[in-house]
């Protein structure tokens, strides 16, 4: 059977947090398979929150110590999504 974890994270007061979560996303960078940020942005506006999502891939000891991590940021909000089937 195979498995895809996607995660969720929502940053909170990005100036502060993004720093220290692109240190976790580059320390498991060969887990992390595909990366989206989203946020608003108008003109003259970027606003201080933004959401991540992650399609992550590996061993399940790394994926949840990538999880674990995450969860320890200040600002940082996770969710999982996690699908398996035959096909996957």
């Amino acid at each position: 059977m195979g498995r895809i974890t996607i995660f969720g994270v929502m940053l909170e007061q990005r100036d502060e947090t993004a720093p220290n979560f692109q240190k976790i996303l580059t320390k498991y960078g060969c887990n992390i398979k595909s990366r989206i940020g989203l946020h608003n942005v108008a003109d003259n506006i970027c606003s201080p929150s933004g959401i991540i999502l992650l399609e992550v891939i590996g061993k399940e000891q790394d994926i949840s110590s990538l999880e674990k991590e995450i969860n320890q940021l200040d600002n940082a909000t996770i969710q999982k999504m996690a699908f398996e089937g035959p096909e996957l």
